[in-house]
């Protein structure tokens, strides 16, 4: 008589998945200014205009008498009697200009403006209803400044505005602050992390620390992504995840800036349902 070799129990995919969150600093939503500036640099390189040095009381004409031909009048700057050009070093010719920037202020303004932006936005953190307060405060100054007629005055004003920041400077600002963004986002950040398997949460909460382990039963998540500006505009969907473990002692951790929040929160209870489906089966 033939033995039947018992059936193998079919275990499901999400057994052997584990789920890794990763808690993002907020350089993260720095990426719009380094994003801006390596754009502008850009820009400015491709209008190939040069800025030019001059000492005090230089000024622009535009009938100068050059060379040879003194018949034919040529646009420049006249340097006041007694001053001179820069130079690299005593008794040299005169620097000739060789720094790229931009004849429009408007980039050094748009730039100033997405600095100042991401620097109130990340650290002035506006949850729920007062991210609706504020667009509320926004649309209305607006419908007023436009019934009173001061609009026109305010972009004559912002017209006066110059702003100039050169080509290096553009450059040199964004790759600096690109390179300090990959560093921290693919390195330092993945050092504050949480991993989910269907029985075990596993939390590092600091960098250097040590990892802490919790049973997943009884967990509950908690998202927040209520901030409009810092998690919709910069961040793209991130939000904020609580993590409430059950047990005798509870424990409330905390991972900010979690990227793709919704889909990691579906993973998350899909695996912790289907752990419910087997073991009640």
């Amino acid at each position: 008589m033939a033995t039947q070799t018992p059936p193998v129990p079919h275990r499901t995919g999400s057994q052997d998945e584990e789920i890794v969150i990763i808690s993002h600093s907020n350089l993260f939503y720095w990426w719009p200014v380094w994003a801006v500036g390596f754009l502008l640099g850009i820009m400015t390189w491709i209008e190939d205009h040069h800025m030019a040095i001059t000492p005090a009381g230089t000024t622009a004409t535009k009938n100068l008498r050059t060379g040879d031909d003194l018949n034919t009048t040529r646009e420049g700057f006249v340097i006041p009697k007694g001053k001179e050009l820069p130079r690299d070093q005593l008794n040299s010719e005169p620097d000739n200009p060789r720094l790229f920037i931009s004849r429009r202020s408007s980039y050094g303004v748009t730039f100033a403006v997405v600095l100042l932006a991401v620097i109130i936005i990340t650290n002035v953190p506006l949850r729920g209803m007062w991210s609706f307060v504020v667009i509320m405060f926004v649309i209305m100054l607006s419908i007023i400044f436009s019934f009173a007629g001061w609009w026109d005055a305010i972009f004559r004003a912002i017209a006066f505005l110059d702003i100039r920041i050169n080509m290096g400077g553009y450059f040199f600002i964004s790759s600096v602050l690109f390179i300090a963004w990959l560093i921290t986002f693919f390195l330092f950040d993945h050092q504050i992390y949480a991993i989910i398997t269907p029985g075990a949460l596993k939390v590092c909460e600091e960098i250097g620390g040590g990892e802490k382990n919790f049973d997943t039963t009884g967990m509950t998540l908690e998202k927040q992504r209520s901030d409009l500006f810092r998690h919709w505009i910069l961040g793209l969907g991130s939000g904020d995840l609580i993590v409430n473990t059950s047990g005798a002692q509870t424990h409330h951790i905390q991972l900010p800036n979690v990227l793709f929040i919704n889909k990691k929160v579906h993973m998350i209870n899909e695996m912790l349902r289907e752990k419910a489906v087997v073991r009640g089966g």
